[in-house]
């Protein structure tokens, strides 16, 4: 990170943003900052689409590409999180449509963590919360694939609606319903769980 301080995600987004903007003027060192800034979102974006890590370093590095010989035509001001995404998530496609065999990615203990504080779900011993999370990820592969992207990109990914419906191309009212759609289902799937750890509990 070109920064020696943690940001929050939203004021992370707009330093980008803004190195964006210097780089686009044409200040070239700004592209080092954009770069630091922008790779490990689109890594952690792309991981949660596919488990196959060369195949996330190449989308990555054409994905960086794309925004260099674009920068001429980014609109000052405009928001790059989303934009990126979009390229990235486009490239991805057109690999598996080409014919490359598209491998869902399993989940790590930090991603089902994420899960968990995404849906406000207590974790009060490991066990429970990998076991929850674990049926909660199978849940989530279960969701139209619509409903599963909005949730996503807002809870996992640190977008705003406005920014997802933007990189998705619909309105922010119809990535609201899908959002909330995906949420509500993981919340009942949760609930479903809680006779089966009460029944655990009392052998």
């Amino acid at each position: 990170m070109a920064s020696g301080e943690e940001a929050k995600p939203f004021e992370e987004s707009a330093l980008l943003d803004r190195a964006m903007d210097r780089y686009a003027a044409g200040d070239d060192a700004a592209f080092g900052e954009v770069y630091d800034r922008l790779v490990p979102r689109l890594h952690g974006f792309l991981l949660r689409r596919t488990s196959d890590r060369a195949r996330v370093e190449d989308v990555i590095q054409q994905t960086m590409l794309q925004i260099h010989r674009a920068r001429g035509r980014f609109v000052p001001g405009a928001r790059v999180v989303p934009w990126a995404f979009a390229i990235a998530r486009r490239l991805l496609v057109d690999q598996h449509r080409r014919g490359d065999r598209e491998i869902i990615a399993k989940s790590d203990d930090d991603s089902r963590e994420e899960l968990l504080v995404a849906l406000d779900t207590p974790s009060d011993d490991v066990v429970a919360a990998k076991e929850i999370a674990a049926r909660v990820e199978e849940e989530l592969a279960r969701l139209p694939e619509n409903q599963r992207t909005a949730f996503e990109l807002i809870k996992r990914d640190g977008l705003s609606v406005a920014e997802a419906a933007e990189m998705l191309g619909t309105t922010v009212s119809a990535v609201k319903l899908r959002a909330h759609r995906a949420y509500e289902a993981l919340r009942s799937a949760l609930a479903d769980l809680a006779p089966e750890r009460a029944a655990k509990g009392d052998r």
